[in-house]
């Protein structure tokens, strides 16, 4: 098969072991060194891609895209979900009231966010099914004042299925024998766990008719509508065009930008920062081909006086250093791309080993918003990386493939 002199040249001297052995040991270093690179970002991306995608698929899933809500509670739902339910990029709606305050159990004290639903409806809108632990939703039947509460609030209280819990309402009641907090029992029937600290542990779901007793509302009454969108990320704009065609002073509209906004936006900057220093650092070990090749360049003096004495033009001693150096980037390149898949692919299982291992947790549901490693791989991220090697790599030989087409034969051969 033909092949031009300077591709021929420059592979062989790729595989061919010189006279230096630090200059070898250079190459396998700079190879290592952009293979390690290359690894390491794409690890961390698929990480960043993991959280970006467990914030839009679980606590997104969780909590509402947007909601309508009145001044006064809305007695008739049905008829103002008709009139959003023509706006085509609203996917699915639900009534909800929510009451804030706290639950008490056994002398033992948590805040929770009431969430009232109607089980059926909910279902179109929510993910909450995927993740019950236990019990369903089904038994939030009205009048029964039962609730569902996620596991780790379960775990705080001290309590499971069937136990009775007491929620203490933040409005109070006067008595002729004082002021004394409303109080509420409701039994446990269901157990979630989203994997997210903030709702497995302050969210709490019953049936609408039961909470709009405790907000001494009528029992078809509700707070407002929860809206689900084929894009979440219309919900802003959406949400704001169905409150102003509902009427301006009736009804108002909130989405999750308001609420879990500022953690996505974090989530999207940290990926891009990160990329950008892994990038650096895929750099440096790139760049490290420029001192591999400046030092072949020197061991194969001789070599390049003779090949110019043969006829050889610059531009051919050029290209031979030039497919040397491509050659040790393209072999570190795809080194790292497969062991980063490989890792990417299995990361979130060998830190979940690791954690039960040591018996220590390294993501914290308090203080992080998911109590696991996710990892997503996409291939944009796979061929941005790799691409970026490559071109790093390529541009790295072009002053020492340079200097060897500067190369004097009289100069090289005169201590020869």
């Amino acid at each position: 098969m033909f092949r031009p002199l300077f591709v021929f040249i420059g592979t062989r001297y790729t595989r061919a072991k010189r006279r230096n052995h630090f200059v070898s040991f250079i190459s396998l270093t700079s190879m290592i060194g952009l293979a390690l690179g290359v690894v390491v970002m794409i690890v961390v991306l698929s990480v960043m891609n993991g959280f970006d995608h467990e914030m839009r698929t679980r606590v997104l899933g969780m909590v509402p895209h947007a909601t309508i809500e009145g001044d006064q509670p809305i007695s008739d739902w049905q008829a103002l979900a008709s009139k959003v339910k023509a706006n085509p990029q609203v996917e699915a709606i639900a009534p909800f009231t929510q009451m804030q305050g706290l639950l008490t159990s056994n002398g033992k004290v948590q805040k929770v966010l009431l969430n009232a639903i109607d089980p059926a409806q909910e279902r179109k809108v929510s993910i909450i099914d995927n993740f019950m632990l236990k019990g369903s939703i089904d038994e939030l039947t009205p009048d029964s004042f039962n609730i569902v509460i996620g596991d780790k609030a379960a775990k705080n209280l001290g309590v499971g299925i069937g136990d009775k819990l007491t929620f203490v309402t933040p409005e109070v009641t006067v008595t002729p024998g004082g002021i004394f907090p409303r109080m509420k029992r409701f039994t446990v029937v269901g157990l979630f766990h989203v994997g997210a600290g903030e709702l497995d542990g302050y969210l709490g779901l019953t049936n609408l008719t039961d909470l709009a007793r405790l907000h001494r509302w009528k029992p078809d009454q509700v707070q407002g509508l929860r809206l689900k969108f084929d894009d979440l990320f219309q919900a802003p704009r959406v949400a704001w065009e169905i409150a102003q065609k509902l009427g301006d002073h009736d009804y108002y509209a909130r989405d999750w930008t308001r609420t879990q906004g500022n953690l996505y936006q974090a989530i999207r900057m940290e990926k891009a920062m990160i990329g950008l220093l892994l990038l650096l650092i895929v750099a440096v070990a790139a760049f490290n081909i420029i001192s591999t090749l400046v030092m072949v360049v020197n061991d194969k003096k001789g070599d390049i006086a003779i090949l110019r004495t043969l006829g050889a033009t610059p531009m051919q001693i050029m290209g031979i250093f030039m497919v040397q150096g491509t050659v040790i980037g393209v072999v570190g390149t795809l080194i790292g791309a497969l062991v980063g898949i490989f890792c990417a692919l299995n990361v979130s299982a060998a830190v979940s080993a690791l954690e039960g291992l040591i018996g220590h947790k390294f993501l914290n549901a308090d203080v992080y918003f998911i109590d696991y490693l996710p990892s997503q791989l996409q291939s944009e991220d796979i061929v941005l990386v790799c691409g970026a090697a490559l071109i790093l790599s390529f541009l790295a030989t072009l002053y020492p493939a340079w200097r060897a087409a500067r190369t004097q034969p009289a100069e090289a051969l005169r201590y020869e």
